[in-house]
């Protein structure tokens, strides 16, 4: 039985009709190996039963899923890219292979990066780099077990071709990455059509997401719709950002094409983690203005929400819909003091106490610049990790004045009954983390003599992260 029990298909974007895609077919690759096959996920929207010889079937060779899109989809969209207008984009390496629902009734999206030419794809080749493949299984693995609303990687799958790069050395290996994600429509699907001046196909996208994945804000009254769906949108949107910037995370290339409406952080290239908090820490060698560094996040991810607004001005009018982007500020503040105090397992107090804790611990992290993971490691669960805490390489930091007042504020605080601080994570004596060179000393070996030791070791480590932090 190639699917489980468990699979259920759908192809719910298919009958938004022509003007949103373009049916494509995948390329012929010169060969299938498997490197990365993510089996819980696969065991949640029940594909886990697969033999490898049908994985590459489906996700190599991407012959459709049994009752799915018969045809992958090329979606449309367009998008400002570092504030600038681009009307000639939409998926030019990948495409929408497959819709279905989890294992919570979710629907989700199978959706590639690497399979191939489109009408979308320019100049480009449609290809992804293997090294690019990597980086994305370790990017989201990594913000996973570090709770922040992610896709997933699905599966990597190594193709045999030489591809040329500025960008790192070539020729390269080349590789096809399948995502698992909430969703696919972006800021720039909508933005496409409002600078096509089609307002039915906007408002056609509007009623099509709401019904889809957000049944609960169906209004009678289409002005009504819009001001509801944007403000969902910036709560989700708002809660992303806060999470990457609790868990030290610089997605790079925060374009409007790049932020999807419902909330999850996907489409990883030039990404990083900050090794120290640094808010002027860029991801990408071409950010040179730092429009899209650390500490900017949020105000690139509101710029973005503001721009959906726009789009909905032919629905809404500008007053409410600019009381709706009110929503976003709130969000984020209350979703950065709640991923705080997770990070560091503790039990919330009330949220004055939460408040003046979080802002003791930015700070501190700012002036000390003590390695980030290093702190929230050491302090999971406060004054039951004393003692590991002062076992650190950052012990002396911990016995210095300047830390005492945090020391206090910590201390007045429980490990969260959720904290499980005998976990085999918390005896290890380093954090796991993922800083550039971590990546960059685990490529070396795969590209070098086709080692994949330091890979799976990683995974591996993260995988444990992810059980002490109680991830699914």
């Amino acid at each position: 039985m190639p699917v489980s029990a468990a699979y259920r298909a759908s192809t719910g974007h298919g009958e938004l009709g022509s003007d949103f895609f373009d049916e494509v077919s995948a390329a012929k690759f010169l060969q299938t190996i498997i490197r990365y096959r993510n089996q819980r996920a696969a065991a949640s929207v029940g594909l886990e039963t697969l033999t490898d010889d049908e994985w590459i079937t489906h996700f190599g060779r991407f012959e459709p899923l049994p009752g799915n899109l018969s045809k992958p989809l090329a979606l449309r969209y367009h998008g400002h890219q570092f504030r600038v207008y681009n009307p000639d984009l939409g998926d030019g390496r990948g495409f929408l292979f497959a819709q279905l629902r989890d294992d919570q009734g979710r629907l989700l999206d199978l959706a590639t990066k690497g399979s191939g030419q489109t009408p979308w794809s320019r100049s480009g080749d449609g290809r992804l780099t293997l090294k690019g493949g990597v980086r994305e299984v370790l990017a989201t693995s990594m913000l996973e077990a570090l709770g922040v609303d992610t896709s997933k990687s699905f599966s990597l799958i190594e193709t045999g071709e030489e591809l040329v790069r500025g960008d790192e050395p070539s020729p390269t290996r080349s590789s096809v990455l399948v995502r698992l994600s909430h969703s696919h429509i972006r800021i720039g699907s909508f933005q496409r059509f409002a600078f096509l001046r089609q307002p039915e196909n906007v408002a056609k996208l509007l009623d099509y997401t709401i019904k889809t994945y957000m049944p609960n804000l169906w209004r009678d009254e289409p002005s009504a719709r819009a001001i509801a769906f944007l403000e969902e949108v910036c709560r989700r949107v708002a809660r992303v950002g806060a999470q990457w910037m609790v868990a030290g995370f610089v997605h790079g290339v925060l374009n409007t094409d790049n932020t999807n409406v419902t909330g999850e952080s996907f489409d990883y290239g030039p990404w990083r983690f900050v090794p120290t908090l640094e808010p002027n820490f860029t991801a990408a060698y071409f950010d040179e203005t730092g429009l899209y560094a650390y500490g900017r996040q949020p105000d690139a991810l509101f710029w973005n929400v503001t721009r959906l607004a726009e789009c909905l001005l032919g629905i809404a009018e500008r007053e409410p819909l600019e009381a709706a982007l009110g929503v976003f500020a709130p969000a984020l503040q209350d979703e950065f003091m709640r991923k705080m105090v997770w990070r560091l397992g503790l039990q919330p107090l009330d949220k004055e106490s939460d408040s003046e804790l979080v802002r003791a611990v930015w700070m501190f992290l700012a002036q000390s610049q003590m390695p980030f993971e290093r702190f929230f490691f050491d302090w999971y669960g406060a004054a039951a990790s004393e003692t590991r805490a002062e076992q650190s390489p950052s012990k002396d930091i911990y016995a210095s004045e300047s830390f005492a007042p945090l020391r206090e504020r910590l201390f007045a605080y429980s490990a969260s009954p959720a904290a499980n601080l005998n976990h085999a994570y918390f005896k290890r004596s380093e954090p796991c983390t993922m800083l550039i060179g971590e990546v960059e000393a685990l490529w070396a070996p795969i590209a070098e003599k086709n080692d994949w030791s330091l890979f799976h070791a990683k995974l591996a480590a993260i995988d444990e992260m992810r059980d002490a932090f109680g991830q699914k």
